[in-house]
């Protein structure tokens, strides 16, 4: 049809889930979480989403997302099939079947505090595989806490959570192009 515009889909889990203020939910961009999707798809075949719905729930390749798990504290993801509670206060009721398994680990904790990412590291460290691959987001000031626990660095590229004050930063163990350049749904600062 001439002259017309295909219009941009909708992310179905951005249509289907609001956040949760009383789990701490911020959801990221469609345009992000686009970014992370193409990041596990192009980089794993199997893949621990620790408190990252939105990411697992929108990938398309259905082989990969068969072979993932969803760690979530939230239980309205349960009726999933590859829905694992999770606790983030215990790691170690992580089931011990899981150890060793995925090849990345995404991550994204409700709360920044060394505490509460200290548990998010033993927890990635238990689920995944030998030279797995992590990509994480949070504030800057995790920066070298985060590069001495996971070995992860910051990237270039940021995500964009639209109804969170503060900006996070991503950080990943590997290396891939897309993380040089800059997010365009955020602003430069000097």
């Amino acid at each position: 049809m001439e002259g017309s515009t295909k219009r941009p889909r909708p992310n179905m889990f951005l249509l289907k889930n609001k956040e949760n203020g009383d789990f701490n939910q911020y959801w990221y961009s469609k345009d992000t979480i686009e970014f992370m999707k193409n990041q596990v798809e192009k980089h794993s075949k199997s893949c621990a989403f620790l408190s990252t719905p939105s990411i697992y729930f929108s990938l398309k390749d259905k082989d990969i997302k068969g072979n993932s798990k969803v760690f979530d504290y939230d239980k309205k993801f349960y009726k999933d099939p590859n829905y694992v509670f999770y606790d983030f206060n215990k790691p170690e009721d992580i089931p011990t079947d899981l150890e060793g398994v995925f090849d990345f680990v995404v991550i994204d904790p409700p709360f920044v505090t060394e505490e509460v990412w200290t548990l998010y590291a033993t927890a990635a460290k238990y689920l995944l595989a030998e030279d797995g691959k992590i990509l994480l987001s949070t504030i800057d000031e995790r920066e070298e806490f985060l590069k001495e626990t996971l070995g992860v660095d910051k990237k270039t590229f940021r995500p964009s959570i639209p109804n969170l004050v503060y900006q996070y930063s991503f950080y990943a163990n590997y290396e891939d192009e897309e993380f040089d350049e800059a997010n365009p749904e955020i602003p430069e600062f000097d």
